[in-house]
């Protein structure tokens, strides 16, 4: 990331983008070329290996000496769709294994300037790569979609049966690749 300053390293700061964003978005190539879909989702990931996740994570460097983005461990982004369809059929066609691109952002806010370049704006974001994969286990497709209701209406624990499950298609982002980024503007001198 170049501006190493709005970086996110603490894994709390992560789970709390996940919490207050809405909407992923997900690229892909297929047969058909590049795309991009917004979609609801839900997700999974654990603060339980951290010690002390509202702290940051050290700083790692590769061997040549490049800054290494924060090991934030496994994330897995919930999603759920029809049957048919371009997303279903890239990912069939990859051998259930789709590599992706995601990103969710929130929390924006224009901040004027006293001229047209010193316009900015705030927001938090996340983005990363993983593989897709359509979820085929009937467990493993009810916690992803309890925890899609979870995140999209606030509802825990909802009991799906196996012939609700039959009726759509869920899948999952599996990432351990991904970066997180809090963009804030300062106060104007002597602002409030």
């Amino acid at each position: 990331m170049r501006r190493a300053d709005r970086e996110v390293r603490s894994p709390q700061q992560i789970k709390d983008i996940l919490d207050a964003c809405e909407v992923v978005r997900i690229a892909y190539q297929d047969a058909e070329g590049l795309t991009i879909v917004p979609m609801n989702f839900g997700y999974d990931f654990s603060l339980a290996r951290f010690a002390h996740p509202e702290d940051d994570l050290p700083a790692n460097v590769s061997a040549d000496g490049t800054p290494l983005p924060p090991d934030f461990g496994e994330l897995r982004i919930f999603l759920h769709s029809a049957h048919e369809g371009r997303k279903i059929d890239a990912i069939s066609a990859a051998g259930n294994a789709l590599p992706v691109a995601f990103e969710l952002d929130c929390d924006h806010q224009v901040h004027e300037g006293r001229t047209p370049c010193n316009w900015s704006a705030s927001f938090r974001s996340i983005v990363g790569t993983g593989m897709a994969s359509v979820i085929t286990n009937l467990d493993e497709k009810i916690t992803a979609m309890q925890a899609l209701m979870s995140k999209q209406a606030g509802m825990d624990h909802v009991p799906f049966t196996a012939q609700q499950m039959a009726s759509v298609t869920v899948w999952q982002i599996t990432s351990t690749n991904f970066t997180g980024k809090i963009h804030t503007v300062p106060r104007p001198h002597g602002g409030k």
